[in-house]
């Protein structure tokens, strides 16, 4: 599942730290040992500082497209994911609360915290009066019989 897509213009140096840190996260996926990983990251960042200091743009590009088909061939099979990552385990687990439920709270329980509960009794109120003074045709109560 992709993000949004980007709007605007994405700068070259943009482009080029995205991927230095897709090519880092593909480093972790296939190297489990810290220390082998550390290595090959500090050789991966060498690589990049080569041409930190490049003035031709078109060679830039050049380089930047040739990263990114370099990083396409070498993908790793089963990527790391953050777990509330779009693409991790947890991601969109926890559904938030819908905001009626504290209705259906027992007034024992709304006592537990009186000035919560008095402030927002007081903006169902100023919302109420908002949503009339918006839509003055709109009907004010709804019934599932009426069709």
């Amino acid at each position: 599942m992709a993000g949004p897509l980007p709007t605007g213009i994405i700068s070259h140096s943009r482009k080029v730290c995205s991927l230095y840190k897709r090519a880092l996260r593909n480093l972790e996926a296939w190297i489990s040992m810290h220390e082998q990983y550390r290595y090959e990251a500090v050789l991966l960042r060498a690589r990049f500082d080569e041409n930190k200091d490049l003035k031709d743009l078109r060679k830039g590009k050049e380089l930047l497209l040739a990263g990114e088909e370099e990083l396409w061939q070498c993908l790793h099979p089963a990527p790391i994911y953050f777990a509330e990552s779009p693409e991790g385990v947890a991601y969109q687990r926890d559904v938030p609360c819908p905001d009626w439920i504290l209705d259906q709270w027992h007034p024992t329980e709304k006592a537990m915290y009186p000035k919560y509960f008095a402030l927002r009794e007081k903006r169902k109120k100023e919302y109420i009066e908002f949503y009339k003074k918006q839509y003055p045709n709109a009907p004010t109560t709804f019934h599932l019989d009426d069709h």
